[in-house]
């Protein structure tokens, strides 16, 4: 009964280490199992007759993967990823990915069953402390939607797609190079066919279904090495009705707690100023979320915005009284 118990908990250990990279040799494994080869060999026998799919590569460098099965094995966690995937399961539940919450909460639930007490008390605690701050309404978009643009991606396949745009619904054909995501909104990079240029897509707008993936490409060079930069610069100035560039008399390191990548895009001048490039339907707005920022500033463009803040000034006067 004893050697039984051991080679159980050992047969999960070698499961745990597999798990936690991809390539291990034969010789890593007797290593950290404290082990002989034969032994090692032995049990990656037992798990491949458990069902788990272990591949190996014969030679000197050869060595041992865990492969890709018919159904997911049961996955062991220390204890900081069992509280991470609690916590993300939990946020996934209450996000703006439509088709997650019923998965999220199912797979959570299996997880907090078998959580150990210290654990549990751990992700109550969060779970506790945190309230969901209601705000404008996001269009939720389709988990599906979104594997399948991944893939594409993944792949290098155009994609022939139809697109909400504000003229209408078009449709595009394109060359999907990334997702990239802000914490209210999903956007698609990729290289437009009939445009010849680099496009920014909101996710939401995006038609289901897609059409079935078309001929591979070769990648072109993004068209900013931080791709992430480059998005939050098109999604922050070019929908809008005015576009904005204002002269931050502040150091960047001070000026950029006070802003976000969804909101606008923050550039250092020098080591006394910064510029910040955003974007607004409304005059009003722009003067307001600029002037609460709490430092001064000056106003590159629009040029028609420095009235409104002359008319929003003169307003916050007579309210002080």
């Amino acid at each position: 009964m004893t050697f039984m118990l051991e080679t159980s908990a050992r047969l999960l250990r070698l499961l745990s280490l597999l798990q936690s990279r991809a390539d291990w040799t034969g010789a890593e494994l007797a290593e950290r199992l404290e082990v002989g080869l034969r032994t090692v060999r032995r049990d990656i026998d037992r798990l491949r007759d458990l069902g788990y799919p272990v591949d190996a590569t014969p030679g000197v460098a050869g060595g041992y993967r865990l492969g890709v099965g018919a159904a997911l094995p049961p996955l062991l966690l220390d204890d900081e990823e069992a509280v991470a995937v609690a916590i993300s399961l939990r946020t996934a539940a209450t996000g703006n990915v439509a088709g997650l919450e019923e998965g999220s909460l199912r797979a959570l639930a299996k997880l907090q069953q078998v959580l150990p007490s210290r654990l549990r008390h751990r992700v109550s605690a969060f779970q506790a402390a945190t309230v969901p701050l209601a705000g404008a309404a996001v269009p939720a978009v389709s988990a599906d939607l979104l594997t399948a643009l991944a893939a594409v991606c993944r792949d290098q396949r155009r994609l022939r797609l139809r697109y909400q745009g504000r003229a209408g619904v078009s449709a595009r054909e394109v060359e999907p190079h990334r997702l990239v995501h802000t914490p209210r909104r999903w956007y698609l990079l990729a290289w437009d066919v009939g445009k010849g240029d680099w496009r920014t897509f909101r996710v939401d707008r995006i038609q289901a279904p897609l059409g079935m993936p078309g001929a591979r490409f070769t990648p072109r060079t993004p068209p900013q090495e931080d791709v992430a930069a480059y998005v939050s610069r098109t999604i922050t100035s070019a929908p809008y009705r005015y576009q904005a560039r204002i002269l931050f008399h502040a150091p960047l390191e001070s000026v950029a707690p006070q802003t976000s990548a969804g909101a606008g895009r923050l550039e250092a001048v020098d080591a006394g100023t910064c510029l910040y490039s955003t974007g607004s339907n409304s005059l009003d707005e722009l003067a307001i979320y600029i002037a609460v920022k709490g430092f001064d500033f000056e106003v590159l463009d629009p040029p028609e915005l420095v009235p409104v803040l002359r008319e929003v000034s003169d307003r916050l006067r007579r309210a002080a009284g």
